[in-house]
């Protein structure tokens, strides 16, 4: 991301040209997250950029570390809230002001799923912060948001 005079210019270019070699050492969940044509079109209503932190849950289940971070829609862009949980979770890294506050890292900008030796790493780039998740793999699920009508384009 690069702050210019009337706004941030965002482009996934790079990321998407090294995309399809990535893909196959994804494991399945990121795979499908990271290969979704919508993902990071800009004008589709199930790109992530410019979603919100919503919740960040962590948990532990049969041994295993476990993260779920929630994302809540914008009306005038999204229909459905995304929710992202990160099973065989191996670390954990925030960078903003104040870790302490997830709703402090403001709208999402930009993220990259790679392979790691551990499954696969998500990099979640926000307008205030990073966040970097470590995991066995990854599930994202679009579920409908309560949106009053929207807003109309004229």
């Amino acid at each position: 991301m690069e702050a210019t005079g009337t706004g941030n210019f965002l482009d996934p270019d790079a990321y998407l040209g090294l995309l399809p070699t990535l893909v196959g050492g994804l494991p399945l969940g990121a795979r499908a997250f990271a290969a979704d044509p919508d993902h990071y079109n800009f004008f589709s209503r199930r790109c992530v950029k410019d979603l919100t932190p919503d919740t960040l849950l962590r948990g532990e289940t049969a041994g295993e570390g476990w993260l779920q971070l929630g994302f809540r829609h914008n009306c005038w862009k999204h229909e459905e809230d995304l929710s992202i949980r990160y099973v065989g979770v191996s670390s954990l890294s925030l960078d903003t002001i104040n870790q302490s506050d997830w709703a402090s890292f403001g709208a999402v900008t930009l993220d990259e799923i790679l392979p790691h030796e551990h499954g696969c790493s998500h990099e979640i780039g926000f307008l205030d912060g990073w966040l970097t998740v470590v995991s066995r793999d990854l599930i994202a699920t679009w579920n409908e948001a309560d949106c009053p009508e929207r807003p109309s384009s004229s």
